[in-house]
């Protein structure tokens, strides 16, 4: 499902969404690209909005499909194991096609088949957005979760790793927790370790997620690693070995 609906605060999302305002009034075939998360879906339904959605890799339905339709939205072209025998049947039909690929998504067949291909760009091209998109989650992440008068956004680092999918994510995570208590917190953990738990050293194995969420708090609130140790009542020598331990997941490696 697309989290975005397409918020246009920047000039590229305005000029996409202007391009898709005209292939509304046209009868071309168009192919949107773009990474996960990007909006592709949405503005392929803004511009047939009546018009049956599947999956590409759906291949015997989605000819069936063509077969039964004047119009249709194709997600991840990419996914199609036959573009050659999708092309023809395309044409074959005579069906109108808005379809969404991957970025770097290129074929002959497909050259041949789209008259008009346009490329969204991902989010960290488009900051205006982002910005907006936050506001836009948090407001949904009220409605869910009630009023949090102590949840900031100032500081706010963005996860863009799948665009406005990885974005919301973050953003309910984050305003859900800001209230969390304890109980609830020793809920999710346990709920997370039930199914994994089952080898001779899982106590030694889990015990990260202890250690890296209290040394990443305290590496963020103290200005040194003496005061951290001070606080935490550990050597100096035993809170550098438990930094080295757990780097990876400190550098946020994994």
């Amino acid at each position: 499902m697309d989290v975005t609906k397409f918020l246009t605060a920047c000039e590229a999302s305005s000029q996409a969404k202007k391009t898709a305002t005209l292939l509304k009034t046209l009868t071309v075939n168009a192919l949107i690209t773009g990474e996960i998360g990007v909006g592709k879906k949405t503005l392929a339904s803004f511009i047939l909005p009546d018009a049956f959605v599947i999956d590409a890799s759906n291949f015997d339905e989605l000819l069936l499909s063509l077969e039964n339709t004047q119009a249709i939205i194709i997600t991840n072209l990419d996914n199609s194991p036959n573009i050659e025998r999708l092309a023809q049947a395309v044409k074959e039909n005579n069906v109108r096609v808005i379809a969404t690929a991957k970025d770097s998504f290129s074929h002959r067949a497909i050259d041949e088949l789209f008259s008009v291909k346009f490329n969204i760009p991902p989010l960290r091209e488009r900051m205006e957005d982002v910005k907006a998109l936050i506001e836009k989650f948090v407001s949904e992440a009220i409605v869910l979760f009630g009023e949090c008068s102590n949840f900031d956004v100032s500081n706010f680092k963005p996860d863009l790793s799948q665009n406005g999918i990885s974005l919301k994510r973050q953003v309910m995570i984050n305003y859900l927790l800001q209230d969390i208590q304890d109980n609830e917190l020793m809920d999710i953990i346990e709920h997370y370790l039930y199914d994994k738990l089952g080898s001779k050293s899982d106590y030694r194995n889990y015990l990260y997620l202890y250690e890296v969420p209290l040394l990443k708090a305290g590496l963020h609130k103290f200005k040194s690693q003496v005061q951290l140790a001070e606080s935490l009542g550990l050597n100096r020598n035993t809170l550098r070995k438990k930094i080295t331990e757990n780097k990876k997941y400190l550098e946020g490696k994994i």
